[in-house]
Protein backbone atom coordinates (compact mmCIF):
# COMPACT_ATOMS: atom_id res chain seq x y z
CA UNK A 1 0.00 0.00 0.00
CA UNK A 2 0.97 3.62 -0.88
CA UNK A 3 -0.83 5.59 2.11
CA UNK A 4 0.45 8.37 3.89
CA UNK A 5 -1.21 10.24 6.58
CA UNK A 6 -1.00 13.93 7.26
CA UNK A 7 -0.50 16.15 10.61
CA UNK A 8 -1.02 19.27 11.13
CA UNK A 9 -0.80 19.62 15.06
CA UNK A 10 -2.18 22.52 17.42
CA UNK A 11 -2.25 22.71 21.05
CA UNK A 12 -5.22 21.45 22.02
CA UNK A 13 -6.44 19.63 18.19
CA UNK A 14 -5.03 17.38 15.75
CA UNK A 15 -6.19 17.60 11.94
CA UNK A 16 -5.52 15.02 9.97
CA UNK A 17 -5.98 13.10 6.62
CA UNK A 18 -5.20 9.75 5.21
CA UNK A 19 -4.50 9.61 1.19
CA UNK A 20 -3.53 7.07 -0.95
CA UNK A 21 -0.69 8.44 -3.39
CA UNK A 22 -1.51 5.71 -5.94
CA UNK A 23 -4.59 8.09 -7.19
CA UNK A 24 -3.53 11.05 -4.05
CA UNK A 25 -7.76 10.65 -3.32
CA UNK A 26 -8.09 11.11 0.40
CA UNK A 27 -9.21 7.94 2.38
CA UNK A 28 -10.06 9.29 5.33
CA UNK A 29 -9.42 13.37 7.30
CA UNK A 30 -11.06 15.08 9.93
CA UNK A 31 -9.87 16.99 13.56
CA UNK A 32 -9.30 15.91 16.82
CA UNK A 33 -10.40 18.79 19.30
CA UNK A 34 -10.48 19.72 22.89
CA UNK A 35 -7.06 17.66 23.26
CA UNK A 36 -6.46 17.69 26.73
CA UNK A 37 -9.62 19.29 28.07
CA UNK A 38 -12.58 18.19 28.95
CA UNK A 39 -15.68 17.39 26.13
CA UNK A 40 -13.50 16.07 23.47
CA UNK A 41 -14.73 15.94 19.92
CA UNK A 42 -13.39 13.62 17.20
CA UNK A 43 -14.71 14.09 13.52
CA UNK A 44 -13.79 11.85 11.30
CA UNK A 45 -14.97 11.80 6.94
CA UNK A 46 -14.66 8.61 4.92
CA UNK A 47 -16.34 7.28 1.61
CA UNK A 48 -18.78 10.63 1.96
CA UNK A 49 -19.94 9.93 5.58
CA UNK A 50 -19.09 11.84 8.54
CA UNK A 51 -19.12 10.95 12.33
CA UNK A 52 -18.72 12.73 15.19
CA UNK A 53 -16.95 11.31 18.25
CA UNK A 54 -17.76 12.79 22.08
CA UNK A 55 -14.90 11.62 23.48
CA UNK A 56 -12.50 12.42 26.17
CA UNK A 57 -9.06 13.00 24.48
CA UNK A 58 -6.34 12.87 27.12
CA UNK A 59 -3.19 13.95 24.56
CA UNK A 60 -2.48 13.81 21.79
CA UNK A 61 -1.71 10.11 21.21
CA UNK A 62 -4.89 9.36 22.81
CA UNK A 63 -6.24 11.16 19.82
CA UNK A 64 -3.88 9.72 17.24
CA UNK A 65 -4.84 5.87 18.77
CA UNK A 66 -9.02 6.48 18.88
CA UNK A 67 -8.20 7.95 15.01
CA UNK A 68 -6.25 4.62 14.40
CA UNK A 69 -9.05 2.51 15.59
CA UNK A 70 -11.30 4.46 13.48
CA UNK A 71 -9.14 3.70 10.16
CA UNK A 72 -8.55 -0.34 10.71
CA UNK A 73 -12.06 -1.17 11.77
CA UNK A 74 -15.63 -1.51 11.97
CA UNK A 75 -17.99 0.44 9.52
CA UNK A 76 -15.38 3.46 9.10
CA UNK A 77 -12.49 1.35 8.15
CA UNK A 78 -10.66 2.31 5.10
CA UNK A 79 -6.93 0.45 5.38
CA UNK A 80 -6.80 -3.11 7.01
CA UNK A 81 -3.85 -2.57 9.20
CA UNK A 82 -1.28 -0.04 10.29
CA UNK A 83 0.95 -1.55 7.81
CA UNK A 84 -1.39 -0.12 4.88
CA UNK A 85 0.53 3.45 6.42
CA UNK A 86 4.66 4.07 4.50
CA UNK A 87 4.72 7.52 6.22
CA UNK A 88 3.79 10.52 8.09
CA UNK A 89 4.16 13.70 7.14
CA UNK A 90 3.95 16.96 9.60
CA UNK A 91 3.36 20.38 8.73
CA UNK A 92 6.20 22.02 10.64
CA UNK A 93 6.47 26.31 10.90
CA UNK A 94 10.23 26.79 10.20
CA UNK A 95 13.68 25.14 9.13
CA UNK A 96 16.47 26.89 7.19
CA UNK A 97 16.51 22.96 5.00
CA UNK A 98 13.18 21.42 2.82
CA UNK A 99 11.55 19.09 3.57
CA UNK A 100 13.18 16.05 5.86
CA UNK A 101 13.23 12.53 7.85
CA UNK A 102 12.44 13.74 11.07
CA UNK A 103 15.76 12.63 12.92
CA UNK A 104 16.63 12.92 16.64
CA UNK A 105 18.66 15.32 15.49
CA UNK A 106 16.00 17.02 12.65
CA UNK A 107 13.72 17.40 16.15
CA UNK A 108 15.85 18.66 18.10
CA UNK A 109 16.44 21.48 15.66
CA UNK A 110 12.39 22.28 15.36
CA UNK A 111 12.72 22.28 19.38
CA UNK A 112 14.99 25.06 19.03
CA UNK A 113 12.96 27.55 17.15
CA UNK A 114 10.24 27.67 19.66
CA UNK A 115 11.86 31.26 21.15
CA UNK A 116 10.67 32.59 17.00
CA UNK A 117 6.96 30.28 17.06
CA UNK A 118 5.90 29.73 21.36
CA UNK A 119 2.35 29.10 20.23
CA UNK A 120 2.89 27.00 17.05
CA UNK A 121 6.20 24.97 17.31
CA UNK A 122 5.67 23.37 21.14
CA UNK A 123 2.44 21.68 20.07
CA UNK A 124 3.71 20.94 16.02
CA UNK A 125 7.02 19.17 18.58
CA UNK A 126 3.81 17.17 20.86
CA UNK A 127 2.36 16.00 17.27
CA UNK A 128 5.64 14.64 16.09
CA UNK A 129 6.32 13.01 19.58
CA UNK A 130 2.78 11.27 19.35
CA UNK A 131 3.22 10.22 15.59
CA UNK A 132 6.76 8.47 16.49
CA UNK A 133 5.07 6.59 19.50
CA UNK A 134 1.65 5.42 17.45
CA UNK A 135 3.12 4.91 14.11
CA UNK A 136 6.41 3.36 15.31
CA UNK A 137 8.32 2.69 12.35
CA UNK A 138 6.82 4.58 9.76
CA UNK A 139 9.18 7.41 8.24
CA UNK A 140 8.49 10.78 10.13
CA UNK A 141 8.90 13.88 8.02
CA UNK A 142 8.64 17.17 8.23
CA UNK A 143 7.71 19.86 5.45
CA UNK A 144 8.50 23.29 6.56
CA UNK A 145 6.24 26.34 5.86
CA UNK A 146 9.13 28.63 5.08
CA UNK A 147 10.95 26.44 2.76
CA UNK A 148 9.65 27.72 -0.58
CA UNK A 149 10.83 30.97 0.17
CA UNK A 150 14.49 29.35 1.26
CA UNK A 151 14.69 30.34 -3.10
CA UNK A 152 15.00 34.03 -2.88
CA UNK A 153 17.52 36.34 -3.27
CA UNK A 154 19.84 38.41 -0.61
CA UNK A 155 18.60 41.78 -1.52
CA UNK A 156 14.55 40.26 -0.71
CA UNK A 157 15.31 38.49 2.34
CA UNK A 158 18.01 41.19 4.46
CA UNK A 159 16.74 43.62 6.33
CA UNK A 160 18.54 46.92 6.49
CA UNK A 161 19.49 46.77 10.40
CA UNK A 162 22.80 46.29 11.55
CA UNK A 163 24.15 42.92 9.63
CA UNK A 164 25.59 41.64 12.59
CA UNK A 165 21.73 41.02 13.76
CA UNK A 166 21.61 38.63 11.11
CA UNK A 167 25.01 36.37 11.36
CA UNK A 168 24.24 36.04 15.19
CA UNK A 169 20.67 36.01 15.22
CA UNK A 170 19.34 35.09 11.56
CA UNK A 171 17.35 38.00 11.68
CA UNK A 172 15.97 38.17 7.96
CA UNK A 173 12.80 37.62 6.16
CA UNK A 174 11.68 34.04 5.52
CA UNK A 175 8.25 34.06 4.46
CA UNK A 176 5.23 31.49 5.12
CA UNK A 177 2.25 29.94 3.38
CA UNK A 178 5.41 27.96 1.20
CA UNK A 179 3.61 25.25 1.00
CA UNK A 180 0.21 26.98 -0.53
CA UNK A 181 2.11 28.93 -2.83
CA UNK A 182 4.26 26.08 -3.59
CA UNK A 183 1.04 23.75 -4.54
CA UNK A 184 -1.06 26.81 -6.54
CA UNK A 185 1.77 27.79 -8.90
CA UNK A 186 2.60 24.06 -9.90
CA UNK A 187 -1.04 23.33 -10.40
CA UNK A 188 -1.49 26.13 -12.68
CA UNK A 189 1.52 25.28 -14.52
CA UNK A 190 -0.11 21.60 -14.72
CA UNK A 191 -3.17 22.57 -16.13
CA UNK A 192 -1.85 25.25 -18.67
CA UNK A 193 0.64 22.06 -19.67
CA UNK A 194 3.35 24.38 -19.17
CA UNK A 195 6.82 24.02 -16.98
CA UNK A 196 6.56 25.76 -13.76
CA UNK A 197 10.20 27.31 -15.11
CA UNK A 198 7.84 29.17 -17.80
CA UNK A 199 5.61 31.71 -15.99
CA UNK A 200 5.89 34.36 -13.72
CA UNK A 201 2.78 34.48 -11.11
CA UNK A 202 1.78 36.39 -8.30
CA UNK A 203 0.33 33.59 -5.80
CA UNK A 204 -2.59 35.34 -3.16
CA UNK A 205 -3.06 33.47 -0.23
CA UNK A 206 -5.86 35.50 1.49
CA UNK A 207 -7.14 33.97 5.16
CA UNK A 208 -7.68 34.78 8.23
CA UNK A 209 -3.86 35.13 7.70
CA UNK A 210 -2.44 36.36 4.49
CA UNK A 211 0.66 36.46 2.46
CA UNK A 212 1.52 36.93 -1.07
CA UNK A 213 4.72 35.27 -3.05
CA UNK A 214 6.42 36.73 -6.20
CA UNK A 215 7.31 33.11 -7.97
CA UNK A 216 9.58 33.58 -10.68
CA UNK A 217 9.91 30.45 -13.27
CA UNK A 218 8.88 28.23 -10.34
CA UNK A 219 11.11 29.91 -7.76
CA UNK A 220 9.82 32.19 -4.43
CA UNK A 221 11.74 35.39 -5.23
CA UNK A 222 10.04 37.97 -2.67
CA UNK A 223 6.93 37.21 -0.45
CA UNK A 224 5.14 39.49 2.42
CA UNK A 225 5.52 37.84 5.55
CA UNK A 226 8.69 38.63 6.94
CA UNK A 227 11.18 37.30 10.33
CA UNK A 228 7.18 36.16 11.67
CA UNK A 229 3.87 35.51 10.47
CA UNK A 230 3.12 39.10 11.75
CA UNK A 231 4.55 41.20 8.36
CA UNK A 232 3.04 42.07 5.36
CA UNK A 233 -0.83 42.08 4.45
CA UNK A 234 -3.19 43.47 7.20
CA UNK A 235 -4.78 40.02 8.25
CA UNK A 236 -7.41 38.82 10.56
CA UNK A 237 -6.24 39.55 13.76
CA UNK A 238 -2.25 40.95 12.74
CA UNK A 239 -1.60 44.28 11.76
CA UNK A 240 1.13 43.48 8.90
CA UNK A 241 3.57 45.78 8.19
CA UNK A 242 3.58 49.19 10.29
CA UNK A 243 5.90 51.72 11.48
CA UNK A 244 8.80 49.89 13.70
CA UNK A 245 8.55 53.08 16.18
CA UNK A 246 4.85 52.90 16.53
CA UNK A 247 5.53 49.63 19.13
CA UNK A 248 7.56 52.38 21.46
CA UNK A 249 5.11 54.66 21.05
CA UNK A 250 1.95 52.88 21.90
CA UNK A 251 4.02 51.50 24.42
CA UNK A 252 4.68 54.58 26.12
CA UNK A 253 1.34 55.93 25.78
CA UNK A 254 -0.64 53.12 26.92
CA UNK A 255 1.98 51.74 30.10
CA UNK A 256 2.22 48.50 28.20
CA UNK A 257 6.08 46.57 27.41
CA UNK A 258 6.86 45.37 24.31
CA UNK A 259 5.21 41.97 24.67
CA UNK A 260 1.68 43.18 25.32
CA UNK A 261 2.05 45.55 22.21
CA UNK A 262 3.23 42.97 20.13
CA UNK A 263 -0.45 40.98 21.53
CA UNK A 264 -1.92 43.74 20.38
CA UNK A 265 -0.29 43.91 16.90
CA UNK A 266 -0.89 39.95 16.42
CA UNK A 267 -4.55 39.55 17.96
CA UNK A 268 -6.12 42.57 18.22
CA UNK A 269 -5.54 44.39 14.77
CA UNK A 270 -6.03 43.44 11.44
CA UNK A 271 -9.66 43.40 10.18
CA UNK A 272 -11.09 43.34 13.90
CA UNK A 273 -8.78 46.20 14.94
CA UNK A 274 -9.87 48.56 12.14
CA UNK A 275 -13.46 47.29 12.29
CA UNK A 276 -14.49 46.72 15.23
CA UNK A 277 -16.27 43.83 14.49
CA UNK A 278 -15.09 40.49 13.60
CA UNK A 279 -11.46 39.57 12.28
CA UNK A 280 -13.53 37.12 9.87
CA UNK A 281 -13.89 38.85 6.68
CA UNK A 282 -17.62 37.97 6.33
CA UNK A 283 -18.70 39.33 8.61
CA UNK A 284 -16.79 42.60 8.37
CA UNK A 285 -18.39 42.42 4.64
CA UNK A 286 -21.74 42.21 6.34
CA UNK A 287 -21.49 45.02 8.52
CA UNK A 288 -20.23 47.18 5.44
CA UNK A 289 -23.40 46.06 3.20
CA UNK A 290 -25.75 47.59 6.43
CA UNK A 291 -23.42 51.26 6.20
CA UNK A 292 -20.70 50.32 9.10
CA UNK A 293 -17.99 52.77 7.64
CA UNK A 294 -15.28 51.24 9.71
CA UNK A 295 -15.71 47.79 7.96
CA UNK A 296 -15.67 49.58 4.92
CA UNK A 297 -12.44 50.84 5.81
CA UNK A 298 -11.33 47.71 6.74
CA UNK A 299 -11.88 46.16 3.28
CA UNK A 300 -10.71 48.57 1.46
CA UNK A 301 -7.93 49.26 3.56
CA UNK A 302 -6.85 45.47 2.55
CA UNK A 303 -7.53 45.14 -1.08
CA UNK A 304 -5.58 48.03 -1.48
CA UNK A 305 -2.64 46.72 -0.03
CA UNK A 306 -2.76 43.03 -1.88
CA UNK A 307 -3.52 45.56 -5.06
CA UNK A 308 -0.59 47.29 -4.48
CA UNK A 309 1.82 44.08 -3.56
CA UNK A 310 0.52 42.48 -7.28
CA UNK A 311 2.18 45.61 -8.80
CA UNK A 312 5.35 45.53 -6.74
CA UNK A 313 5.91 42.00 -7.62
CA UNK A 314 4.90 42.33 -11.50
CA UNK A 315 7.88 44.74 -11.49
CA UNK A 316 10.40 42.42 -9.30
CA UNK A 317 9.66 39.86 -11.70
CA UNK A 318 9.73 42.23 -14.81
CA UNK A 319 6.01 41.00 -15.99
CA UNK A 320 3.48 38.52 -15.19
CA UNK A 321 1.45 35.95 -16.73
CA UNK A 322 -0.96 35.15 -13.77
CA UNK A 323 -2.56 36.16 -10.72
CA UNK A 324 -3.49 33.72 -8.32
CA UNK A 325 -6.58 33.67 -5.75
CA UNK A 326 -6.39 31.01 -3.05
CA UNK A 327 -7.53 30.53 0.98
CA UNK A 328 -10.59 30.79 2.35
CA UNK A 329 -11.03 34.46 1.30
CA UNK A 330 -9.15 34.85 -2.01
CA UNK A 331 -11.41 31.32 -3.31
CA UNK A 332 -14.52 32.82 -1.82
CA UNK A 333 -15.20 36.12 -1.81
CA UNK A 334 -15.89 37.66 -5.41
CA UNK A 335 -15.96 41.37 -4.10
CA UNK A 336 -12.63 40.89 -2.93
CA UNK A 337 -10.85 39.46 -6.41
CA UNK A 338 -13.14 42.23 -8.48
CA UNK A 339 -11.98 45.01 -5.94
CA UNK A 340 -8.05 44.28 -5.88
CA UNK A 341 -8.30 43.30 -10.05
CA UNK A 342 -10.04 47.49 -11.20
CA UNK A 343 -7.29 49.17 -12.24
CA UNK A 344 -4.68 46.85 -12.68
CA UNK A 345 -5.39 46.54 -16.48
CA UNK A 346 -2.13 48.18 -17.03
CA UNK A 347 -0.68 44.74 -16.56
CA UNK A 348 -2.68 43.06 -18.64
CA UNK A 349 -5.28 42.04 -16.12
CA UNK A 350 -9.01 42.01 -16.71
CA UNK A 351 -11.20 40.26 -14.73
CA UNK A 352 -14.75 38.91 -16.36
CA UNK A 353 -17.46 40.42 -13.88
CA UNK A 354 -19.71 37.19 -15.46
CA UNK A 355 -17.03 34.67 -14.19
CA UNK A 356 -16.01 36.31 -10.87
CA UNK A 357 -19.00 36.29 -9.71
CA UNK A 358 -20.51 33.75 -7.29
CA UNK A 359 -17.34 31.55 -8.07
CA UNK A 360 -16.11 29.65 -4.78
CA UNK A 361 -13.47 26.83 -3.96
CA UNK A 362 -13.32 25.60 -7.49
CA UNK A 363 -10.45 26.10 -9.53
CA UNK A 364 -11.76 28.74 -12.42
CA UNK A 365 -10.00 30.73 -15.26
CA UNK A 366 -11.94 34.18 -13.83
CA UNK A 367 -10.44 36.79 -16.80
CA UNK A 368 -11.66 38.01 -19.95
CA UNK A 369 -10.96 35.83 -22.95
CA UNK A 370 -7.53 36.64 -25.02
CA UNK A 371 -6.39 38.71 -21.39
CA UNK A 372 -2.80 38.87 -21.67
CA UNK A 373 -2.22 37.79 -17.93
CA UNK A 374 -4.75 35.29 -16.41
CA UNK A 375 -6.61 35.61 -13.42
CA UNK A 376 -7.61 31.76 -11.59
CA UNK A 377 -8.83 30.74 -8.55
CA UNK A 378 -7.04 27.69 -7.33
CA UNK A 379 -7.92 25.83 -4.15
CA UNK A 380 -4.89 25.30 -2.03
CA UNK A 381 -3.96 21.74 -0.81
CA UNK A 382 -1.48 21.68 1.42
CA UNK A 383 -2.52 18.66 2.81
CA UNK A 384 -1.43 16.80 -0.44
CA UNK A 385 1.56 18.72 -1.29
CA UNK A 386 2.82 17.41 2.12
CA UNK A 387 2.44 14.17 1.23
CA UNK A 388 3.99 14.23 -1.53
CA UNK A 389 7.14 15.08 0.06
CA UNK A 390 6.24 12.59 2.60
CA UNK A 391 6.03 9.73 0.25
CA UNK A 392 8.92 11.24 -2.06
CA UNK A 393 11.47 11.12 1.04
CA UNK A 394 9.69 7.51 2.25
CA UNK A 395 10.36 5.89 -1.87
CA UNK A 396 14.12 7.87 -1.23
CA UNK A 397 14.50 4.79 1.24
CA UNK A 398 13.42 2.08 -0.56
Amino acid sequence: MNNVFVVNAGSSSLKYQLINMADESVLASGNCERIGIEGGILTYKWNGEKKVLNEELANHKAALDKVVALLTSGETKVIDSMDDIVAVGHRVAFSMSQSNEITDEVLAGIEGTVSMFPLHIPAMVTGIKACRETFAGKVQVAVYDNSFHLSMPDKAYMYAIPYEYYEKYGMRRYGYHGTSHRYVTLRLAEILGKKPEELKIVSCHLGNGSSITAVDGGKSVDTTMGYTPLAGLMMGTRSGDVDPALINAIAQKENLNNEEVNAILNKKSGLLGISGVSSDARDVVGAMNEGNERAALACHMLHYQIKKYIGAYTAVMGGIDAVIFTGGMGENSDFLREEVCEGLECFGIKLDPAKNKGMRGQEALLSVDGSKTQVWVIPTNEELMIARDAYAIYQSKQ
